[in-house]
């Protein structure tokens, strides 16, 4: 057999032409974990006709990892092409052509974040201001079906490792109850369950998050219960869009994530495709948004009530108040007193996802006036308003309730 007869090496081959475009470009030195490393080395020597090395590592791989399904087609693939030319990727009569074709969107998917890797070089736009206690933040490639993880370095951005993810099986931009997408925004993992208390289905446990956020009940979405979690023991991964709607992930990448996941901390940010920015960009794009959020802040304690309703957009929301009752209550109570001191700690600033330029500010807030003291954990939403950021919702944070998935096995709907 020559190695041009076997039709696996059409499957890198094509991936890594499609992304010719990244030639040149530094890739992120983050390392891979696990089978993700050993899947990728696989696909490499098989792209580099090293056949026999690519069968060693796939044994490897299976005997690690005897459940991950994909692994097991690619070995197939490469025993029978000690025979003889295979017609195709997943050249068996055993498995169905619905999940045939699963595992080869699997392997296409993995490859197609592995050659374009976050470049080493860009950080990704949203991870604006990170709180003190916020170690890490998740942020979540749909288009790459990919989970990233950066650590908080000294309030810039780091990759520290990426997984391979299944999103809702309708695609991205949840909006109604039921209709199986993943959600696009900026969100935040509010609890973990453990496996022992939950479905296999959910593998090793989950992590909720706050689906639907203030800025989506603002909009009319419906639909709740998004977790990240992990799959059926019987399983490695699932394939890319396979979901009702929650991040899936293998069950080694779930628990190895989890010792990074702090509960009401750490912030998911889930977007179509990852905007990047140069280091010297995203600084200019942070310093400019943090400048306003300190005018606000002056602004309020100077007690020039317009000035500071000025930072307010038209649309602006908050506990059932437009921006006219809202202007009233702020003139009213301003106007009764002789000074107002106002101190924001903890402060966390990500800017969401979407077609919409829209920033959230989560802080601690020490208010302190001639006549009323009181510290408030407060959440806002900035818009962009005739080229000048705005504040269009603010409102105490709630806690978050764990709600369980609109699919969840057994549960009354």
């Amino acid at each position: 057999m020559t190695p041009s007869s076997f039709s696996l090496l059409a499957v890198p081959v094509l991936v890594f032409a499609a992304s010719a475009g990244h030639a040149g470009q530094p890739q992120n030195s983050a390392s891979l974990n696990g089978a993700d490393a050993q899947i990728k080395l696989v696909f490499e020597n098989i792209q580099q006709r090293r056949l026999a090395a690519a069968l060693d590592e796939v044994d490897r791989l299976v005997v690690r990892h005897p459940n991950f399904r994909l692994a097991h087609l690619v070995r197939g693939d490469l025993l029978l092409a000690r025979a003889g030319p295979i017609g195709k990727f997943g050249n068996t009569g055993h498995a169905s052509t619905e999940r045939l074709d699963e595992l080869r969107a699997e392997a296409l998917t993995r490859l197609r974040a592995h050659v374009n890797r976050p470049p080493a070089d860009l950080l990704p736009r949203y991870l604006l201001w990170f709180g003190p206690l916020q170690r890490h933040a998740i942020v979540i490639d749909s288009n790459l079906s990919r989970v990233y993880v950066y650590e908080n370095a000294g309030g810039t951005p780091r990759l520290v490792e990426d997984y391979y993810t299944t999103l809702g099986k309708y695609g991205i931009e949840k909006n109604l109850e039921g209709d199986k997408k993943t959600p696009i925004g900026a969100y935040y993992v509010t609890s973990q369950i453990p496996g022992s208390k939950l479905p296999d289905l959910y593998g090793w446990g989950a992590f909720p998050i706050n689906y639907p956020n203030e800025w989506d009940r603002r909009l009319g979405k419906t639909g709740y219960g998004i977790w990240l979690h992990g799959v059926p023991s019987d399983t490695y991964a699932r394939a890319p869009w396979a979901s009702d709607g929650c991040i899936a992930l293998a069950n080694p990448d779930i628990e190895k994530l989890g010792e990074r996941v702090q509960t009401g901390v750490t912030p998911v940010i889930i977007a179509d495709r990852v905007e990047w920015l140069t280091p010297k960009a995203w600084r200019v794009e942070r310093d400019a948004f943090m400048l306003q959020l300190q005018t606000w802040r002056a602004d309020w304690e100077s007690l020039d009530t317009e000035r500071y309703l000025s930072h307010y957009a038209r649309d602006f929301r908050s506990d059932g108040m437009d921006i006219s009752a809202w202007s009233a209550h702020k003139r009213r109570v301003n106007g009764a007193k002789t000074w107002i001191k106002v101190t924001l700690a903890s402060v966390s600033v990500f800017r969401s996802p979407g077609k919409q330029d829209l920033v959230a500010v989560t802080f601690d807030q020490d208010y302190r006036s001639s006549n009323l003291s009181q510290q408030t954990r407060k959440r806002q939403y900035w818009v962009v308003e005739n080229g000048r950021w705005r504040i269009a919702y603010e409102a105490p944070v709630q806690s978050s309730k764990v709600i369980l998935p609109e699919s969840f096995p057994g549960k009354s709907r």
